[in-house]
């Protein structure tokens, strides 16, 4: 969902809440982070940091399975990305 949703601040015990829609995918009790930033409000899952070393070594996995990239000269300076079946 990425329309803009308009909707009001409400009372809850000391706090101010908001309510999000159902269609952004947050549960109750799901971890999140709040970060100011001038008028705006980020509101964005927290990261659990062992899914996160788990994500970073798979995907360490994943490209050491392709190995290394044939051909080209690597002292030319410019980057190519050959086409890499796995990578999308």
């Amino acid at each position: 969902m990425n329309a803009i949703v308009e909707t009001s601040a409400f009372k809850s015990g000391n706090s101010v809440a908001v309510r999000l829609p159902k269609a952004y995918g947050i549960k109750p009790g799901d971890p999140l982070q709040i970060k100011r930033n001038g008028d705006w409000i980020q509101i964005r899952p927290a990261l659990n940091p062992d899914e996160q070393k788990a994500r970073w070594q798979e995907m360490v996995r994943k490209l050491r399975e392709l190995g290394p990239v044939e051909g080209g000269d690597p002292n030319d300076g410019r980057i190519e990305f050959p086409d890499r079946p796995g990578l999308y």
